[in-house]
């Protein structure tokens, strides 16, 4: 039941959050454009549906197949590293949604720092440096992340207070819910407040997505 109000709740955010894409950004049809972490392919197309010059990035090959077989996109298999394999400006556009919050090291690394110090220290380079990575790339983008203070947590579906323990704590509260919480997740992830959008992002447009009144995702819009 949970499960099925969280896929429609996700779903109808996101219809919402590609119609304001499609109203700020114009993209012709012969853009250029990177979806980065962009799995499946489904979202973009779902977005973009006459688009064709697309190109598909991800760390699941799995995802890059469906992606190469339902779509026909092109992809390119990532690793955890921490540059693009693509030239400078290689791209007219680059999409990426609910992926940079991920971007925080090599997972089998960061899901067991315990110190919250030492987590975020290391997170934050990482995102720096893959937002200085997809303003290299691209001559403009979208890079949408969710917010650190909703109400709830978008990737356990916990009350947002989650976001706010101890890092120790943290971790074994969601080692705790995976066992049998309907949506699961490991602790890779750190969310963005207003001032950390605008700092990794300066020279972006900083939007909000609201829900009821409130801020549920960050997102950087570049022209």
């Amino acid at each position: 039941m949970l499960g099925a109000i969280q896929a429609r709740f996700s779903s109808a955010a996101r219809k919402r959050r590609g119609e304001f894409l499609v109203r700020t950004v114009n993209l012709p049809l012969d853009a250029k454009i990177l979806d980065l972490g962009g799995g499946t392919g489904r979202h973009i197309r779902a977005i973009l549906p006459r688009h064709r010059n697309i190109t598909v990035c991800d760390i699941s090959a799995d995802d890059l197949k469906a992606a190469r077989e339902r779509f026909g996109f092109k992809t390119v298999l990532l690793q955890e590293t921490e540059r693009l394999p693509f030239d400078d400006q290689a791209f007219d556009f680059c999409f990426c949604s609910s992926v940079i919050e991920h971007v925080t090291g090599p997972k089998q690394e960061v899901v067991t720092i315990e110190d919250g110090a030492a987590f975020l220290s290391i997170a934050r380079q990482h995102q720096n440096r893959f937002a200085g990575e997809i303003s290299r790339v691209a001559k403009s983008f979208y890079v949408q992340t969710p917010y650190r203070y909703f109400p709830i947590e978008s990737h356990t579906w916990l009350p947002g207070i989650v976001v706010l323990l101890p890092r120790r704590l943290q971790i074994a509260l969601i080692g705790v819910f995976n066992r049998f919480w309907f949506k699961r997740t490991a602790p890779d992830w750190h969310l963005f407040d207003w001032r950390e959008m605008t700092e990794t992002f300066p020279d972006a447009t900083i939007y909000r997505e609201r829900y009821l009144g409130m801020t549920k995702s960050l997102m950087a819009v570049m022209t």
